[in-house]
């Protein structure tokens, strides 16, 4: 019997190593973060016209170009700790995310995937981070907004 039980218990054993081991493990974590702004900003220019074709073109004095600036969404998302500057990676089928709504967001190398589940966004979105500044506006409030008990 002592045997039996010893082989029960060391299976019990082994069988819960694994799973404890598996809570060690680095989740990326979702963060939260609110949509504070979104502005069109120049991203590039669509040109047509003939001056791409060097001086060939140019000493004959053909040199008409049409140039379109093309202007992109820029989005900042607000943090606790950083204030994010992001612009979608798919210009072409870019959708307009709701200012004022709170976001899920995860870094993954040089983009920021993006839910905004409150606005029934439900698919996760690919953006370029294009700025990321501190986000220090708690300090500021905190020692702006000390007001003693006698509201002076």
């Amino acid at each position: 019997m002592s045997v039996k039980s010893s082989f029960i218990l060391v299976l019990v054993l082994i069988s819960a190593l694994p799973l404890s081991a598996h809570d060690n493990k680095k989740k990326k974590a979702i963060e939260r973060g609110m949509l504070e702004k979104m502005e069109a900003v120049p991203c590039g220019a669509k040109q047509h016209g003939l001056a791409g074709l060097g001086t060939l073109w140019a000493s004959a004095g053909i040199t008409h170009i049409n140039s379109d600036e093309k202007l992109c969404p820029q989005y900042l998302l607000r943090t606790d700790q950083m204030d994010y500057e992001i612009r979608p990676m798919n210009l072409k089928h870019a959708t307009i995310l709701p200012v004022g709504q709170e976001a899920q967001f995860k870094m993954k190398k040089n983009q920021m995937i993006l839910d905004v589940p409150e606005a029934g966004l439900r698919k996760m979105r690919s953006y370029e981070v294009v700025g990321m500044n501190p986000n220090n506006t708690n300090a500021d409030d905190e020692s702006s907004s000390s007001v003693t008990p006698d509201g002076h």
